[in-house]
């Protein structure tokens, strides 16, 4: 009986314990929802009258439009009734106010809400710094120590500062001193310096003025005495060759006189040419009109701005094409009428003839090339005596011919045209330009046979090197 009284007793305990804890938890609930009080040394506002100023307005917001309750009876649902006709009737009326009061509510909520937030954010923060405090303490008991002599450095330091700021006036006044002093200092030296400079480049100036104008003094006559050693030296060089030029003229006509008195002199018989066709011979062996003008450009420079040049045995006209000033003869009339044809001058004359009917020196240039080899070969030193005859002194003249030396020449070239006698070596030519009063000769050999014959490139270039040659002379002037 004992056991089964106290059984509804301990019931009753645990129920109201549980209930206790449902409640505590609640409260816990509503306190972390809403928190208040004091957290931490922080005071958080109290929002629970706001709450139930809020729950009242709801009620009576949800109360508008209601009619009050009152006791039965006829009377009272007659009430009753003409409240509700009256209510629908200013529903219209009340309906703005009745969603402004709803919307204030609604304000209200949310300024609890945030009032919420930010008591909820000072707790977080209040446990933060409590967190942040008790690690600064674990942290203290080590900085303790190292915080002393930082302290006392800093110390040192601080009143280190403070000298230096007492002295730094005076300091600042002796620097500026100082400065000015050297700058004045600095100014004067950079002066001096300019001033030195300024002398010492004016003397140089003067000593290298003096020294160039005494080279050149010393090199204009150096130069003087050179030329006068120069022209010394010309004037016996000329003297001495016109000494030697007129011993071996002097021979020659010695010899010529007893040629003569010895030998009848020959007498000219008519030629007749063979029926060959030149034009055709001079195309195919010798080359296109082209090709001949090319290998003339290198007389151009020899007589350039000479007025009146002569072209013996001009054949189609290729030089006077390249040298307007000239002129030309020939014995073949289709070459003269070919000539003729593109407007160059020329004439169908024999060119011994042509020239004794010529005054002497009349002629400033003469220019023969690929003719003398058609001569017999005591007529070519009378062609070069005669064409001296016409050249007025230090005018040009020049000889091109086949060059007897490149023995490929004798191969094919040489004996294609039926009308070639004798080639006439360079050596040879040389002393007929000498004899008949040239100087200054120059050769030049061209048309190097290996270009023509590619077997000849392993054999030595003294006996295959140009097919042809140039004489190029200048008349003495005296």
């Amino acid at each position: 009986m004992d056991e089964n009284e106290a059984r509804p007793e301990t019931v009753e305990d645990d129920r109201a314990a549980e209930l206790a804890e449902i409640v505590r938890q609640i409260r816990e609930r509503v306190r972390q929802r809403y928190p208040s009080g004091e957290s931490r040394g922080v005071r958080l506002p109290d929002l629970m009258p706001a709450v139930y100023a809020r729950d009242a307005a709801e009620a009576k917001v949800a109360a508008i439009g209601r009619v009050n309750p009152r006791p039965g009876g006829a009377l009272n649902a007659a009430i009753q009734g003409v409240k509700k006709l009256i209510a629908r009737a200013l529903d219209w009326h009340v309906r703005d106010q009745v969603d402004f009061n709803r919307g204030v509510l609604n304000c209200v909520e949310a300024l609890i809400e945030a009032h919420n937030e930010s008591n909820r954010a000072l707790v977080e923060l209040a446990n933060r710094v409590d967190a942040a405090v008790a690690a600064l303490d674990r942290a203290g008991d080590t900085l303790d120590g190292r915080i002393a002599p930082l302290e006392r450095r800093l110390d040192g330091e601080v009143q280190e500062l403070k000298d230096i700021r007492t002295h730094w006036p005076v300091w600042r006044e002796e620097w500026q001193r100082k400065l000015m002093v050297n700058e004045t200092q600095f100014v004067r030296g950079l002066a001096d310096l300019q001033v030195a400079f300024q002398h010492r480049a004016t003397l140089q100036e003067t000593n290298y003025r003096e020294i160039v104008a005494a080279q050149n003094q010393d090199f204009h006559q150096e130069l003087a005495r050179r030329m006068d050693e120069l022209q010394t030296r010309l004037w016996k060089d000329l003297d001495k060759i016109r000494i030697e030029n007129r011993g071996v003229l002097n021979d020659e006509l010695r010899l010529l006189r007893q040629r003569a008195a010895l030998t009848p002199p020959p007498h000219a018989a008519a030629s007749v040419d063979p029926p060959v066709d030149w034009l055709l011979h001079g195309l195919r062996f010798r080359g296109p009109e082209s090709s001949v003008e090319r290998n003339f450009e290198r007389y151009v420079p020899v007589f350039r701005d000479r007025l009146d040049v002569l072209d013996i045995g001009c054949g189609r006209g290729e030089f006077l094409s390249l040298v307007p000033q000239a002129r030309g003869v020939d014995l073949n009339p289709e070459c003269v009428a070919v000539c003729r044809s593109k407007g160059l001058p020329a004439e169908e004359a024999d060119a011994f003839a042509y020239l004794a009917s010529l005054p002497d020196a009349s002629l400033d240039g003469i220019f023969c090339a690929q003719t003398i080899e058609h001569l017999q070969p005591m007529r070519v030193p009378e062609l070069v005596s005669l064409c001296a005859a016409k050249l007025r002194p230090g005018a040009p003249i020049a000889f091109e011919t086949p060059n007897p030396e490149c023995l490929a020449i004798f191969a094919t070239h040489f004996y294609l045209d039926p009308t070639h006698t004798k080639p006439v070596p360079p050596k040879l030519l040389i002393f007929y330009l000498q004899s008949a009063g040239f100087g200054e000769v120059e050769i030049e050999r061209f048309s190097p046979a290996k270009e023509h014959f590619p077997a000849l490139s392993d054999l030595p270039e003294e006996f295959f090197g140009g097919m042809d040659y140039s004489a190029v002379a200048r008349r003495k002037l005296s």
